[in-house]
């Protein structure tokens, strides 16, 4: 079984790969922007001719589409979250039309939860801001495509290798930083929002079952931890992994605070349609996430 991974360098990318290759019989090939990738691709600016050559190389089974972005200005995200799986598609339909696609969507593409109702994936989608919407669109052209794809619809990832773009990362970040100090104080922003965490592995994890899976696939399907959990608990259970002595201060003006957070208050993920289309459940608690993120060092 040959697959291909696009974005296969970034944090999601870069576990998927290694829980693939530990395939019996996989073939796993790794696309990107980055000079050591196997295949050349980038998908802001990679028009479908020149990818469905890329791709007839290839000559995939499988294609997961890791690739995107968290952030940057709107015509970035429009650029890699909207244009990218589209282009995609176009390729993928002339190049490699058997080929299953899994594409990595956000659980941001809802928007605003209601408080105690998890969000089906036939629940409306109202992203708040750029990110949100870029990825709904993404998830639009996949699921229009006419391909034997599915898209997976990512809680908030966090554990072993999360980046400093992210709040979890971030927080390790400044927690290093602080080091010891009793007198340290982190000053962040409103944490009082709830997310749906769920550890990168078990997302990793998430893929091969979509990679292998026998048969159609429901178009989408959450991805997530299935609790909405305070973003206060996950950055206290950071502090608590690092044996942070100092003090955590919330304010408007906090380093590590999310205009979003404000916006979308509340956000949890129904996992029901995972556990039966792929027989996925979510391996490891939130507390497992942190103490792999904690214990793995610097984050990228």
């Amino acid at each position: 079984m040959r697959i291909l991974v696009l974005g296969s360098t970034g944090y999601l990318g870069g576990h998927v790969v290694e829980r693939l290759r530990a395939l019996t019989g996989a073939q796993v090939l790794g696309g990107g922007r980055s000079a050591d990738a196997d295949h050349r691709v980038d998908l802001a600016t990679a028009r479908p001719e020149q990818l469905a050559k890329t791709l007839a190389s290839a000559a995939p089974d499988t294609v997961v589409n890791c690739a995107g972005a968290t952030g940057g200005d709107p015509v970035t995200l429009a650029e890699v979250n909207a244009r990218g799986p589209a282009v995609l598609c176009a390729a993928l339909r002339d190049a490699a039309p058997a080929a299953r696609l899994v594409h990595l969507g956000s659980a941001a593409e809802y928007g605003p939860g209601v408080p105690g109702t998890p969000d089906t994936e036939t629940a409306p989608t109202s992203p708040v801001g750029p990110y949100g919407a870029t990825k709904l669109a993404g998830t639009a052209a996949v699921t229009a495509s006419g391909l034997d794809a599915v898209v997976l619809r990512i809680g908030n990832p966090v554990g072993p290798g999360a980046p400093a773009g992210g709040l979890p990362g971030r927080v390790a970040a400044l927690l290093r930083a602080a080091g010891r100090d009793p007198r340290a104080v982190l000053r962040l922003g409103d944490l009082s929002a709830h997310r749906d965490f769920v550890d990168v592995r078990d997302v990793a994890r998430a893929v091969e079952r979509a990679a292998t899976a026998p048969g159609p696939l429901p178009p989408v399907l959450n991805i997530g931890g299935g609790a909405a959990v305070p973003v206060r608990e996950m950055v206290h259970g950071l502090a608590r992994h690092a044996g942070f002595p100092g003090r955590i201060e919330e304010s408007a003006d906090g380093l590590a605070g999310s205009a979003r957070s404000a916006r979308v208050s509340w956000q949890c993920s129904d996992i029901t349609a995972a556990a039966d289309a792929l027989g996925w459940r979510p391996e490891h608690t939130l507390d497992d996430a942190l103490a792999a993120l904690w214990e793995g060092g610097g984050t990228p």
